[in-house]
């Protein structure tokens, strides 16, 4: 998921139909970013596993690898 300020700052903000982020927060997600933009950023709750932004790509594997093995 980008958030908001990585679409903007990526230039895809303004043709985008919708937010990722926005659509999220409207519809009662608690969105957990990084403090600045393109930072890995992972979040584990419960069974469901997500990443900020390509950054996060491989904290985010090694995390669910880690869960399927019981490291």
């Amino acid at each position: 998921m980008f958030t908001n300020e990585e679409e903007r700052l990526n230039g895809t903000s303004d043709r985008a139909p919708w937010l990722v982020e926005t659509v999220l927060t409207a519809r009662g997600a608690v969105v957990r970013s990084a403090e600045e933009a393109w930072q890995a950023n992972v979040v584990v709750d419960g069974n469901l596993f997500s990443g900020q932004n390509p950054a996060s790509s491989k904290p985010l594997a090694e995390r669910i690898v880690a869960a399927l093995t019981g490291r």
